[in-house]
Formats: C-alpha cells, sequence, structure tokens
C-alpha cells in the first residue's frame, strides 16, 4: 500500500496490497484471543455477548477472503493526495452520461469508503462519483497532526473538488458525514448546488413551543434520541477525551477491534435484522472491520470525536445553511425531526424510508440510490 507524500499536492493512484505477513498475523492474534467471561443471560444489553464475538471472530479468522473482498475493491480507481499536510485517500469514479453531475459521497464512523461499496456503479450511471475516507481514517490516516476538526475536514473536501476539477458538485453525508457535508455548503455555498444527507442527527432547541404538535413518530424519535444520551453515549464519551488510551487496547487486539465496531452496526441498523451481519452482510461487515485492523486507525479515526468535544465553535450557534438539502430518515432508527432541521438547514427535499438504519447505502442500496437521484433529478434519472 503505497501512499503519497502529504505534502505533495499532486493526485497519485493508489492500490490496496495487504502484505501477507500481516494476514497470517491478525489470524495469529485471533487465535491467541483471552476471551472474556460474562454476566449469562444479560444478551447484548452490556455490549457484545462473547458466543457470538467467538463466532464472527472464527469466522473472521478461517472463513472470511480478505484477498476476494480487496479485489473486490481494487476494482474502483483509488487515488491519495496530500491535502493541509494529510494525505486523503479516495476513489473517483467517473460518469460515461456528459451530463453528468460530479457528487462527493462521505462515510460516517465507524466506517469507511466500503460503505458505498454497492451504490457506487449505479450512482456513477449519472453522477462523477467521488468517495473520500475521512482524515485519519482507513488509507486517509494515520492522522499528520492534531486539529482535523469538522470545518477543517469539509475545507479539505472542498480543496479536493477543486483539485479534481469539479467547479459545481453535490455532496452526501452519512451520519459524521452528514455534519462535514453540511458544514462544506456553509463554505462553499457557491460550488455546491445541494446536500444530501442520511442519519441526520437534530436537536430541540429547549424552547417547549418547538415540541408542540409532534406527531406520535416524532415524539417516537426524540424518545429514541433521549435513550441514545442516557444510554449509548459511552464511545462519544470515550472518544471525545481519551482517545488514544482506547487506541492501544484496539490497536492490538483485533477482537478488541471486532467488538468495538460491530456493536455500533448492531445498535445503529435496522432492528428488524437480528444481528449486525444479516443488516449488511458478514462479508461486508469485516471488509471494513479489516480495513481498520490493517490501517491501524482505531484511535485516529476516534479522534474526530476528541476535536469537537474539544472545538467550541462545534457546538456554537451558526447560521443556518442556504444549500438546498435532501434529507432520508430511515423510520427504524433514525432520530431526525423535520422542523428542527429545518430551523438548521435549507430543506427542500424530505423521505421517510420504512426500512433501514444509519447505513443505508449497505443496508438498502436501492432505496439510497433512488433518493439522492430524486433529489438532484440526475439527468436520465
Amino acid at each position: 500500500m503505497e501512499n503519497s507524500s502529504n505534502t505533495d499536492a499532486r493526485i497519485h493512484p493508489f492500490r490496496i496490497d495487504v502484505p501477507q505477513d500481516e494476514l497470517d498475523d491478525l489470524r495469529a492474534r485471533l487465535a491467541r484471543t483471552r476471551w472474556s467471561s460474562e454476566i449469562p443471560g444479560t444478551g447484548w444489553s452490556r455490549g457484545v455477548p462473547t458466543d457470538y464475538l467467538k463466532a464472527l471472530a472464527a469466522y473472521w479468522a478461517d472463513g472470511f477472503d480478505w484477498r476476494e473482498a480487496e479485489a473486490e475493491l481494487n476494482e474502483f480507481p483509488q487515488f491519495t493526495t496530500g491535502i493541509d499536510g494529510q494525505d486523503i485517500h479516495f476513489l473517483h469514479v467517473p460518469s460515461q452520461n456528459p451530463a453528468a453531475v460530479p457528487l462527493l459521497l462521505l462515510h460516517d464512523w465507524p466506517c469507511s469508503f466500503v460503505q458505498f461499496t454497492d451504490v457506487v456503479t449505479p450512482l456513477a450511471e449519472h453522477f462523477h462519483v467521488v468517495v473520500t475516507s475521512t482524515p485519519g481514517t482507513g488509507f486517509s490516516g494515520p492522522l499528520a497532526g492534531a486539529g482535523w476538526n469538522t470545518g477543517r475536514i469539509a475545507g479539505a473536501f472542498v480543496e479536493l473538488m477543486a483539485r479534481l476539477g469539479y467547479d459545481s458538485y453535490g455532496v452526501q453525508g452519512t451520519g459524521g458525514g452528514a455534519w462535514i457535508a453540511a458544514e462544506m455548503g456553509r463554505r462553499a455555498p457557491d460550488r455546491i448546488i445541494g446536500v444530501h444527507v442520511n442519519g441526520l442527527v437534530t436537536f430541540p432547541s429547549g424552547d417547549p413551543a418547538e415540541l408542540e404538535g409532534l406527531t406520535a413518530s416524532e415524539q417516537e424519535r426524540l424518545a429514541r434520541l433521549e435513550d441514545f444520551q442516557q444510554d449509548k453515549m459511552g464511545f462519544v464519551a470515550i472518544q471525545s477525551t481519551r482517545p488514544h488510551t482506547l487506541a492501544h487496547g484496539l490497536h492490538d487486539s483485533p477482537v478488541g477491534q471486532l467488538a468495538w465496531i460491530a456493536e455500533k452496526f448492531k445498535e445503529w441498523t435496522d432492528p428488524a435484522s437480528e444481528l449486525p451481519e444479516d443488516a449488511v452482510g458478514r462479508d461486508r461487515l469485516l471488509t471494513n472491520i479489516s480495513l481498520y485492523w490493517f490501517t491501524g486507525t482505531a484511535g485516529s479515526s476516534a479522534n474526530l470525536y476528541y476535536e469537537s468535544g474539544h472545538d467550541p465553535s462545534a457546538w456554537s450557534p451558526k447560521p443556518r445553511g442556504t444549500v438546498p438539502t435532501g434529507v432520508a430518515v430511515a423510520l427504524p432508527t433514525d432520530i431526525a425531526i423535520r422542523r428542527f432541521a429545518e430551523r438548521d438547514h435549507h430543506i427542500t427535499h424530505w423521505t421517510e424510508l420504512d426500512r433501514g438504519g444509519n447505513f443505508l447505502s449497505m443496508e438498502q442500496p436501492e432505496a439510497f440510490v433512488e433518493d439522492v437521484r430524486a433529489f438532484f433529478a440526475a439527468p436520465g434519472a
């Protein structure tokens, strides 16, 4: 895996090629795992069950074929370039459609560009598709220095699109990628024709009047937000305060990394799927986790939470976005409420989907593509 120098503004072709000794080391570490005990009968309520994790780790060691996954990822043209002192990895798949619109896709944590594997080709029928790896994640890692907050990342991605020759383009972001997409819209409203998001997080302002007349579905989403804040924010507390302490464990133990990511896929995918792999596929789940493992970016990917937690501007009031914004809401999992979204964004498109979760492009790729195309009214769509 050859990377560009992070001071080199040229664009370099990139190809994934994990050395065989790293594959052998992964299998050896998995075989030497010291498994923890657990309280009987607690299921997923206190974290990832040991029996589930043992079975998934066994498949990772002896059933999952990284070389096959690697070859599939290498079918997409990949590149790296240095921006603001940091290596940035991205896919660039130009469309054969002469009227295609450039479209930048931004992944969520703890995902990667793997999140969009199933949608790049159908989107490329109508868009020039660019998929980035967030600084600190995967092949855009490790971080070359501190300070990579949402604003700095947004600025780097604006520069990337300019470097690719795109003066006008759309942006799609999932979860944390939605925050970056919205910030790009604020920074470059003259270049960005629209922002499409899913997994959008909206917060009430504290004004009681804002809560009057919420529908039953919206009340359920608000309750879901409250439950998240009270019971599911342990990872935020750790990653926003001591990400490097966490990194020592995840960087050394593949089962630790496996559990850390699998738990989020369990909690953030459609609850109609009993297990994470039921929602996104076991091989796809392990491809994403393997990417974190082989690049050693558990800690650096967590640093965005630290930057957000220590950046006063991250939570200060911001001007309402002016770029047209489309929102896809997965009703089984999402918390986005339209009136809160309209307070902060220029909402022109709102779709509520009966199926899916936060990782919509993996869980419901056809619905994802359809909604993105509908929002941008892609030529010939």
